[in-house]
């Protein structure tokens, strides 16, 4: 199983994490099954921004970026080169290590 290590982030993971999870799961669904509680507004149908991350570690291991994901990561705050929707983001067996930004588009939590 890889391994998603978290950079700390003061709401989500204050002291960071590390954390395992099957390949084939996206980013999004690990953290979440792992108590990490990230922002999925859309309910992961890459609709929108609100799980993006940053990739800092194993980028090129994750699943290819399709279209919809590319036009959507345009509206993500804190773009970077390496920046993914963790909802569309899978794992493959490659230790991942990623940055929650620090805020996102969503101006009023959801409550998953």
């Amino acid at each position: 199983m890889p391994i998603i290590k978290i950079l700390p982030h003061p709401e989500y993971a204050p002291e960071g994490r590390t954390l395992e999870a099957p390949a084939g799961t996206t980013i999004c669904e690990a953290l979440l099954d792992n108590g990490v509680e990230i922002e999925h507004a859309c309910d992961q149908v890459c609709a929108c921004t609100t799980c993006h991350v940053i990739v800092r570690e194993g980028f090129a291991s994750l699943s290819e970026m399709e279209e919809n994901e590319e036009d959507m990561l345009d509206r993500a705050w804190g773009l970077e080169p390496n920046s993914r929707l963790s909802c569309q983001a899978i794992l493959s067996n490659t230790p991942v290590t990623v940055e929650i930004p620090k805020y996102s588009i969503n101006h009023a939590k959801e409550n998953h």
